[in-house]
Parts: structure tokens; C-alpha cells; sequence
């Protein structure tokens, strides 16, 4: 086998395909354009959806990339030698053009041959599909590896949970795999039969790439239809694979990250190479630095928050902190361990370059915010543990450590596991519920949808409304969420998530756009569906909760898409000229916006 750089892999791959006839594309951004069913890119096929469906890609029919990838499922599992949230994922694809015939001998290509990665035939294994009532077994895969040179007995067959992949979401394309695993220990590998490849003990195998063949498409009903064109899928993670070929018990250990480990051991004193939990501490902060890195320098970057994305990013910086804490990483750390990551990726991503200055201003600010409460959090959070009569931490409590000292539920929970204890999730949300109740009981009694009434001038602010949230996500960041709405005759009045006022620039692209759509006169069209098809189709709304099974959605051309009570008006024409007149503070991270409609 070769050992390869990251650089020289990701090289290797993409000419590799470029000689078969494939255009190579740029990674599609981590956040997920109109698909409400992911919070995150999760596979290289996630953005081809559209054309794994027959839309036609401008590139072609064949196309291969490396795609910036977040799986966030195994977060509590990161530390241990492999598990990272986020990842870079090699890939090709086929587009109604080529299929098994081509892809398996290419794989074995690939693989084996010296000119690439040079693995020796005799250690490579290969599952393929079992078959079922959805999809016969997988003969074809399984003749074409015999054929390219495996050996019957290193090959495998596994159910729907070991080779078949997909849809991203609940829905859409997907089909049987074919798996290529290298053989670890080959004496154990030898005493299996085609059918026993799960009774492997654990390290006899390693995956190293998959071919998807999809040739069907997961419907609402849950049955698989034959998909119009065939396509081939395929994945092969960079750093699993770059582990294996340097011969490395770890993809942390690979030059990835040899920058980042090296900025650790210098703020903290301590070495990776100590191993225990201060190499899972460094591991840790590793993956969730990297991850946040990525998050925020996105050509889509989002910012923490409570919500959605940026939820799930503030849980990955706060549990960094925690870890860096553990091991004596200094305030401030995250940022410089962030410039190493820049530095490695930067000629790969430009988009970290780009956004390199937000990428430490938001690392800094979380951190900020947490070490503030990071110590007083842990000591209650002692006193919890320590007067416990049992081994569950209510609700309640869990909330507090929440409300109080700014620890997601999550990192409660981790920190009752090394104790031996654990949280009452349920209770957590329980009581998380009731405290947002409480928080806006008293506006939504006074105001329904925001509207003091339903007159003709509120009516028409109520639509101007849409329009102003819409033009802040596209002007400050999508990111950007309603946190409170009144409108009277007068005037809007609109809350949101952002971290500074806005630029007088800012101020008037916002305006440029709102402007823009009332002056094309576009209809606001409404709709009634389920709540579950109103998410499906990207449609955003305020809590969410309140809303029973079916919902009104409006939609305002392709601009402003939002679940809402109504009324509006029934073209933008209507409206006159939007004009934006105050900006006020009203807490950390909530601005407000006042606004009008000038009569033209």
C-alpha cells in the first residue's frame, strides 16, 4: 500500500476519475439548500439529489468531487480512534450512464493497481446485498469482483442494514452497495461463510469505500419504486482511508491533523502521545474545532445559536471548551487551534480563507460566553451529583444547569456517564416546553400572529413582514430566526437572532429587497397541507408547536416561504414603499428591527 498525504489522496483520486471521463465539481456547502429533512450535508450524494432524480447536472452524466460532510449521530462516541463529525468524502458518480460493469473494475483499478493505491488483492474482502422483498440478491456484484480477481471465499453477503444505502432523508434515491473492506486478520476472515461476515470479532475488517447502485427511489408510502435512470454513488472517506494506508491506529493520526496537535501541546504542556483521557481530550477538541472551522467558514456559514444548526454548533464548541478545560487549554485557545485548521485547508476550501476573520470572532465570542459559566456550571453541577439519593438527574435540574449556566442537555448527560448516572431527558424537555410557554403566553394572548388586528394597513405590515425576514436571511445570515413580531396600524415591529445591529449598507440592501418584490407585484399565494409536507417543501415557522396537523403556508414568489396563521395581502403591489426607521437592542444576540409602509 502507498502512503499518501492527504493532498496527494485527494489528488490521486479526482485525476483517477478525470481519466475516465468525469468532470470534477467543488464540494457543495454544508448546510443543505431547501431540504428541511437533514440539518446537514451528511453524504457526497446528499446535493445531487435533484439530478439522481433526471434533472440534468451542466457538468454532465459523470462527475467526481470531495465533499465537506457532518454526521453528528456519533458525536458522544469522538475520542475513540475513528469517529469524526465532520469528514471529507471522495466520490463519483453516474448519471443514468455507466453502472456496475464499469464501476466495479474501476474500483479494483483503483484499489490494487500500483499506479494508485496498491493494495495487495489478498487483502481486500467484499460484501455484497443479500436481497429481500424490495431487491433480489446481488449476484451481478459478486461475479464481477470473481471476475476482476477476488477470491470467492473473501467475498460477502449482508442484509439491508449492512449493504444498502440511502435515501439521505425519508425519502428519495436509493439502492443495493457493494462494500470493499480490508482484511485485518485473515486467519478469522478465512473461517466465515458468505453469509457470516457479521459474526466477524471486531477489527477483522475495515471498510474503506462503497458503490451505491441506486436504482430506486423511496417513496412517502415507504415502498422503493425503480428509478427513470440508473446512477451509480460512490463514497470513500479521506481520513479512514488515509489511516489505513499509513499504517496508523487512528485518523487523528494522519497530517491532518499534525499542525493542530502540535498547537495543543504547546497551550496546554500535555502530549497526545500520553494517551488515556488526555488523548481523548485531544481528540475531542480535534474533531469539534475542525468541525466548527467548517461550520462557520461555509460558503452557507451559520453562527450558534439555539436552534437547528447552529444548536448543534454551540453544543460542539461548549463541549470543546469542556474538554480543553480537562486538559488545561487556556481561553482563547480555540481560535489559535482554529488557525491551523485554516492554514491545512485553506488552499482546498477557499471559503475558510475567505471567511477567516468570522471563523475567530464567533470562536472566541462562544467561548467567551461559556467560560463565564463554564466553572460556576461545574461546581452546581458537583453539588448536583453529590446529592443525588439515586442514579437519574430530573428534569428540572437538567434545565437549570441549562437556563442558568448554558449547558446543552447533552453535555449534562456526558457529565452524569463518567459518573456513573444519568439525565431524564424527557423531563428536560418537559420542562424546557413549559419555560417557552411562559416566555411568550403573555404576547400571544394579547396578539394572534403578531397582529393587534386585522385591519387593511396591519394586514398589509403583516406581509411586509415575510418580506423583511426573508431579505435578513439573505443580507445578515440564514441563520437568522423570528424571536417576536407586533404590528400595528402604524408600524412592524420584528425580532431576531443577530449578534450587531446592522450597517447602514445593510440597512438598505434590506430595503433593496423588500422593494425589489413589491415592486414586481408578486401574488402571496396560499396553501393548506400537513404540518410534516410543509416542512418537506421548506416551508419555515415560529413555534411550530402551536400549529395543529394541517397549516396555512404562504408563499411569496420564491422569496419568503413561512407556515403562518394570516391574513395578508394578496399581492405585494399592494403594500407601497417599505422603509426601515429604528434598530434597538432588546437582548444579547436579539435585535429589533421597527419599520413602515409609505404610501406611493
Amino acid at each position: 500500500m502507498k502512503k499518501l498525504t492527504s493532498e496527494s489522496l485527494r489528488k490521486m483520486y479526482l485525476d483517477f476519475f478525470e481519466s475516465k471521463a468525469h468532470a470534477v465539481i467543488p464540494s457543495a456547502s454544508l448546510i443543505p439548500e431547501n431540504d428541511p429533512t437533514v440539518l446537514f450535508t451528511t453524504a457526497g450524494m446528499h446535493p445531487l439529489v435533484p439530478y439522481l432524480l433526471g434533472e440534468k447536472h451542466p457538468a454532465g452524466k459523470r462527475l467526481c468531487d470531495v465533499q465537506k460532510c457532518v454526521r453528528t449521530g456519533d458525536i458522544d462516541e469522538v475520542g475513540d480512534s475513528s469517529h469524526c463529525t465532520f469528514f471529507e468524502m471522495l466520490g463519483n458518480w453516474s448519471l443514468g450512464d455507466y453502472f456496475k460493469e464499469e464501476m466495479i473494475p474501476w474500483s479494483f483499478e483503483f484499489l490494487t493497481d500500483e499506479k494508485y493505491l496498491g493494495i495487495p488483492v489478498e487483502d481486500i474482502a467484499i460484501t455484497c446485498f443479500a436481497g429481500d422483498d424490495d431487491c433480489p440478491r446481488d449476484f451481478q456484484s459478486a461475479e464481477l469482483w470473481k471476475k476482476c480477481g477476488i477470491p470467492e471465499n473473501h467475498i460477502f453477503f449482508l442484509p439491508k442494514s449492512g449493504n444498502w444505502w440511502g435515501p439521505a432523508g425519508t425519502t428519495g434515491p436509493c439502492g443495493p452497495d457493494t462494500e470493499m473492506h480490508i482484511i485485518r486478520n485473515r486467519t478469522e476472515a478465512d473461517k466465515l461463510s458468505c453469509d457470516e461476515f457479521d459474526k466477524a470479532p471486531a477489527g477483522v475488517f475495515l471498510e474503506i469505500w462503497n458503490d451505491v447502485f441506486m436504482q430506486y427511489n423511496k417513496n412517502e408510502a415507504g415502498k422503493y419504486e425503480p428509478l427513470k435512470q440508473r446512477n451509480v454513488d460512490t463514497g470513500m472517506g479521506l481520513e479512514r482511508t488515509l489511516c489505513i494506508l499509513n499504517g496508523k491506529d487512528s485518523v487523528y493520526e494522519t497530517d491532518i491533523f499534525e499542525g493542530a496537535i502540535a498547537e495543543i501541546e504547546r497551550l496546554t504542556g500535555k502530549k497526545y502521545s500520553e494517551g488515556g483521557e488526555v488523548q481523548k481530550a485531544f481528540r475531542v477538541i480535534l474533531d469539534h474545532v475542525r468541525t466548527a472551522t467548517f461550520m462557520l467558514g461555509d460558503q452557507r456559514g451559520i453562527t450558534p445559536s439555539n436552534t437547528d444548526q447552529g444548536y448543534i454548533l454551540r453544543r460542539i464548541i461548549r463541549r470543546a471548551v469542556r474538554y480543553g478545560r480537562n486538559i488545561g487549554l487556556v481561553q482563547g485557545g480555540l481560535k489559535t487551534i482554529a488557525r491551523t485548521i485554516v492554514a491545512k485547508y485553506r488552499d482546498v476550501y477557499p471559503e475558510l480563507q475567505a471567511n477567516e476573520d468570522k471563523i475567530y470572532d464567533e470562536l472566541e465570542k462562544e467561548e467567551n460566553k461559556f467560560s463565564r459559566t463554564l466553572r460556576e456550571g461545574l461546581k452546581e453541577f458537583e453539588k448536583v451529583a453529590a446529592s443525588l439519593t439515586g442514579k437519574v438527574i430530573d428534569g428540572v435540574t437538567a434545565f437549570h444547569l441549562y437556563d442558568t449556566y448554558g449547558f446543552p442537555v447533552e453535555i449534562t448527560a456526558e457529565m452524569a456517564r463518567e459518573k456513573g448516572l444519568s439525565v431524564d431527558v424527557a423531563g428536560y424537555n418537559a420542562a424546557y416546553a413549559e419555560h417557552q410557554e411562559k416566555s411568550r403566553a403573555g404576547s400571544e394572548q394579547k396578539f394572534a400572529c403578531g397582529l393587534a388586528d386585522h385591519k387593511e394597513e396591519t394586514t398589509k405590515l403583516h406581509t411586509a413582514t415575510h418580506l423583511l425576514h426573508a431579505a435578513l436571511k439573505k443580507v445578515c445570515s440564514p441563520d437568522v430566526e423570528q424571536r417576536g413580531s407586533n404590528i400595528t396600524e402604524e408600524r412592524l415591529r420584528f425580532d431576531f437572532n443577530f449578534s450587531r445591529k446592522l450597517t447602514p449598507e445593510e440597512v438598505a440592501e434590506v430595503e433593496n429587497l423588500v422593494n425589489g418584490q413589491i415592486a414586481a407585484d408578486v401574488p402571496v399565494v396560499m396553501e393548506e397541507m400537513s404540518l410534516d409536507e410543509a416542512k418537506k417543501q421548506g416551508f419555515t415557522g415560529l413555534f411550530e408547536s402551536k400549529y395543529g396537523e394541517r397549516v396555512k403556508t404562504y408563499s411569496i414568489g420564491d422569496f419568503s416561504r413561512e407556515i403562518c396563521g394570516g391574513p395578508h395581502a394578496a399581492r405585494t403591489g399592494e403594500l407601497g414603499v417599505f422603509k426601515i426607521v429604528k434598530q434597538e437592542n432588546v437582548s444579547a444576540g436579539v435585535k429589533r428591527i421597527k419599520a413602515v409602509l409609505i404610501k406611493k
